[in-house]
């Protein structure tokens, strides 16, 4: 059973940055894609951004430009930076991995608020 660990959510100011960690139980050379969801309340759940195999990216319209999804193998670990934070980024945000089935975390909260 494929496990994955977030970290690194919490409380910034708007204009702020954090960082997201996500770390698989598996190598991520088992996951065809790699990716962030967020879901806001009274939201549905959206994707933020993803990361295939052979490092293709892609984001979200709203977080193009703020926000970079990365890997590191040797880790099996996979980030998310979050640059220029907003009130409306505030959301718990899920890590997932793709290898015929689909993988979740348990999910980590930013809240983005003055």
């Amino acid at each position: 059973q494929v496990q994955l660990v977030e970290s690194g959510g919490g409380l910034v100011q708007p204009g702020g940055s954090l960082r997201l960690s996500c770390t698989s139980s598996a190598m991520l050379f088992s996951f065809n894609v790699m990716g962030w969801y967020r879901q806001a309340p009274g939201k549905q759940r959206e994707l933020v951004a993803i990361i295939t195999r052979s490092d293709t990216v892609n984001y979200a319209d709203s977080v193009k430009g703020r926000f970079t999804i990365s890997k590191d193998n040797a880790k099996n670990t996979v980030y998310l930076q979050m640059n220029e934070l907003k009130p409306e980024d505030t959301a718990v945000y899920s890590c997932t991995a793709t290898a015929g089935s689909v993988y979740w975390g348990q999910g980590t909260q930013v809240t983005v608020s003055s």
